[in-house]
C-alpha cells in the first residue's frame, strides 16, 4: 500500500510542507539545485539559513512554482533531463579573425607585474609593455579554440581538458 501525500515536498530547512502549485525557492548555485541534492525552501528566510553551511560566494533565492498535482510532479520527474547542445557561432562571426568579436573584451589579459617579475627572476631581462598585448592576443586565440572544444562536447563550461591540444 502506497501512502499518498497532500503536499509536493518538504522544505529543506524547516521541514514544513510545500503544497502543490505553491511558490517555493531554490538556490541559484547549480550544485544546490540539481536533482541529486534537490534543496527546496518554503521561504526566503529558510533559504538564508542554508547559506552559512553552503559557503557560497554569491547566491540568490530563485522563485519557482511547484507542480499542480502529483501526476504532474511524477511526469516531470520521469522526463529525461534535457541536454543543452551549444550551437556553433554563425557564419558571420566565425569568418571574423580570432579575438575580434564585438562582445569579447579587448583588454590586457596578462598581469604585467607578475610576468615582468617572472622574466626578471628567470633571466634578469626587462620586459616591454607591448608584450602584454601580444600575449593577450595569443591567450584569446587559445581560449577561442578551447571554447570550440567545449562546444563540440555540448558543454557551456570551458575545462582544462579543452586545452589538451597544447600538449601535442
Amino acid at each position: 500500500m502506497e501512502a499518498t501525500t497532500t503536499f509536493w515536498r518538504k522544505c529543506s530547512s524547516c521541514k514544513k510542507p510545500i503544497n502543490y502549485g505553491s511558490k517555493y525557492f531554490v538556490c541559484s548555485v547549480s550544485t544546490c539545485n540539481n536533482e541529486r541534492t534537490g534543496y527546496v525552501f518554503c521561504s526566503v528566510p529558510c533559504f538564508e539559513t542554508h547559506l552559512p553551511g553552503a559557503r557560497h560566494r554569491d547566491a540568490g533565492a530563485v522563485e519557482k512554482v511547484a507542480p499542480k498535482d502529483a501526476a504532474a510532479a511524477e511526469e516531470s520527474h520521469q522526463r529525461a533531463p534535457a541536454r543543452i547542445i551549444v550551437k556553433s557561432p554563425t557564419a558571420s562571426t566565425s569568418s571574423a579573425p580570432a579575438g575580434s568579436l564585438a562582445a569579447a573584451p579587448q583588454e590586457v589579459l596578462i598581469i604585467a607585474s607578475r610576468l615582468k617579475d617572472y622574466i626578471q627572476a628567470r633571466s634578469e631581462y626587462n620586459t616591454s609593455a607591448s608584450v602584454m598585448d601580444v600575449l593577450s592576443d595569443h591567450v584569446r586565440i587559445l581560449c577561442d579554440r578551447a571554447i570550440e572544444n567545449a562546444r563540440a562536447d555540448g558543454r557551456k563550461t570551458v575545462m582544462d581538458r579543452d586545452f589538451e591540444f597544447l600538449k601535442k
